[in-house]
């Protein structure tokens, strides 16, 4: 209690400097989507960023230097699943890591046999539970900048910390608010998800990544990064899981899609 109670304080004090100079111009750059928010939204995410800049823990990889630009550009991305949430800051991993560029990882398979594989793989991005998120640079910036073409490493990898606040046993189930909630939740998913991997199995074109098809866990990822770069499709093609994951972030990104070909873009506020 007397924690929580000095972390909103320290907050406090935080959000009543002035926003630093410069960072507004990280957004205007690298952050696309931004300029589609209301003033409110807007004021919101710059609050929350700030938080996420302070709090975490940014380490650079194989030499890799992690500058303002870095942190508010991952941490603007981030602070977008949770615009429709009050005090969530990610709080179950506090360091993330970044690479310049795609990574290799030692990846371990175990087969139903009980064999251990164990080899190399081309990572992009990684979660933890209770420990790191992992980042390639050139990725989140291609991400940032390229707001509708359904890829965005950092919503995909934070989408996998919200899930992981259910425990170690990620299953694209993050913690909703009642058992209704959660009946409803895994009914679409399950369906949804059996839809997909159908789709993909016939080779189908499909608006949701195939990658989605691994598990529930990457359904849940891959759904938030389609609901955010590409809510009008998703409505339109998946509108009972586009209405979950509008319940469940309380945003609605296709509105924004449709008020950004209509109104000029915001400026951006410093």
């Amino acid at each position: 209690m007397l924690f929580r109670w000095f972390q909103r304080r320290r907050r406090r004090k935080l959000l009543r400097q002035p926003f630093p100079d410069g960072w507004p111009v990280y957004l205007n750059k690298n952050v696309q989507f931004y300029r589609n928010l209301t003033p409110p939204e807007q004021a919101k995410l710059r609050d929350d960023l700030r938080i996420l800049v302070a709090e975490k823990h940014w380490e650079g990889c194989h030499g890799f230097h992690v500058t303002d630009e870095v942190k508010v550009t991952i941490a603007a991305q981030a602070a977008l699943l949770v615009l429709g949430m009050k005090e969530q800051y990610f709080d179950n991993g506090n360091t993330i890591l970044v690479y310049p560029t795609a990574y290799v990882a030692r990846n371990q398979t175990v087969l139903p046999t009980g064999v251990v594989l164990e080899g190399d793989s081309a990572r992009e991005g990684e979660a933890w539970y209770r420990g790191p998120v992992i980042l390639s640079w050139d990725d989140v910036l291609r991400g940032g900048r390229q707001e509708h073409d359904g890829r965005n490493l950092v919503l995909h990898e934070f989408a996998h910390q919200l899930d992981m606040q259910n425990g170690r046993d990620t299953g694209g189930t993050p913690v909703l608010e009642n058992y209704k909630q959660y009946e409803q939740w895994q009914h679409i998913l399950q369906t949804e998800y059996q839809r997909l991997a159908h789709e993909c199995e016939h080779g189908r074109r499909t608006l949701l990544d195939c990658y989605g098809t691994t598990n529930l866990a990457e359904f849940f990822a891959v759904s938030t990064e389609c609901f955010f770069e590409r809510g009008e499709q998703m409505r339109h093609r998946h509108p009972d899981l586009y209405s979950i994951l509008s319940s469940y972030y309380r945003q609605d990104p296709a509105r924004r899609g449709i008020a950004a070909r209509h109104f000029p873009s915001r400026d951006i506020i410093s």
